[in-house]
């Protein structure tokens, strides 16, 4: 007998090698599974403009990227004595204009020259609704708590959400290595404050345009991240106590369905490794003097080792 409905992530023909570089640009659950790369000690760079959660603004960001396009005092606004990009999330705002600058266009600097090296994209959208900032006439990415009196709420059109898409992939395969392989897709988590009935709705409409747009591209693959969440574990025990954001649980189910697919023998037993060692250098003892502690680390050092000779990248 069958108690779940399993979903499963297709085999890939491409794998991700222990050299790739990996980019990741979307919602908070890009960055959970950028984290565990991270801490395999894969190179990756994730979200230069912090966490965004609808296609347009992810399209904007890319675009700015793709074309090293810096920001000026211009492009800011000011509120609650801080000094802000509504292309940005709020941990770019600072209290002068110079800073919140040099934080903004070092990022793009950054990221224009990891593009230019990444093989793998990993692009998570969240919400098709979007915010108007009506004194600037802008769709924005975040409103950054300004009063909602300054903004207009609505959601992307379909041929916003296609356009948006298809640029984002004609600009990533203009700028990343020849054949990057960009992977998309929809968060698992709600966006309750739109209200469930508009989540759905918002939800849809995304992995509507995905589908329409994704069979245009070769190199651009749909994972079923949302739907291993809704349909396979269909239960609030995978999610925290918000009932709205995955549990680390259903993140690991996910990761591990992810490396599955994609990553090769080389890439699984390489990041396996670098989870044990990451968690040995956490080990705390309360003599640092003791002798066993004192080959524990040596041992340790010798596996930190054995890993750096595997790749050309600085580890740990």
């Amino acid at each position: 007998m069958k108690f779940r409905t399993e979903v499963e992530i297709p085999n890939s023909d491409r794998k991700i090698e222990v050299e790739d570089h990996i980019f990741s640009i979307g919602s908070c659950f890009s960055t959970e599974m950028i984290n565990l790369l991270k801490a395999g000690q894969i190179q990756t760079l994730n979200n230069p403009f912090g966490t965004l959660f609808n296609p347009f603004s992810i399209n904007n960001a890319i675009k700015k990227i793709h074309g090293a396009e810096f920001y000026a005092e211009e492009d800011l606004v000011s509120f609650s004595e801080e000094v802000i990009s509504l292309d940005h999330h709020s941990s770019f705002n600072s209290q002068f204009v110079h800073q919140t600058l040099e934080k903004i266009n070092a990022q793009i600097e950054n990221g224009n020259q990891f593009l230019q090296n990444t093989n793998w994209v990993l692009i998570t959208y969240g919400t098709s609704f979007i915010y108007e900032f009506l004194p600037k006439r802008k769709l924005v990415a975040n409103c950054h708590k300004i009063p909602a009196k300054y903004f207009q709420k609505r959601l992307l059109t379909h041929l916003e959400l296609t356009d948006s898409i298809y640029e984002t992939v004609e600009n990533l395969k203009d700028i990343a290595k020849e054949n990057v392989q960009i992977l998309f897709t929809v968060s698992p988590v709600r966006h309750t404050k739109d209200g469930m009935v508009e989540n759905n709705l918002s939800k849809s409409k995304l992995i509507t345009a995905l589908h329409e747009i994704l069979p245009q591209f070769e190199n651009c693959h749909y994972l079923p991240v949302y739907e291993i969440l809704m349909d396979d574990l269909r239960d609030y025990r995978f999610y925290n106590e918000d009932l709205i954001h995955p549990n680390n649980q259903a993140i690991n189910y996910i990761w591990e369905k992810f490396g599955n697919a994609f990553f090769s023998d080389e890439t699984i037993g390489f990041i396996e490794e670098n989870f044990k060692i990451g968690k040995s250098l956490s080990h705390k003892s309360f003599d640092e003097k003791n002798q066993k502690h004192q080959e524990f680390l040596e041992k340790l050092k010798q596996r930190i080792f054995s890993q750096q000779a595997k790749v050309k990248h600085k580890i740990f």
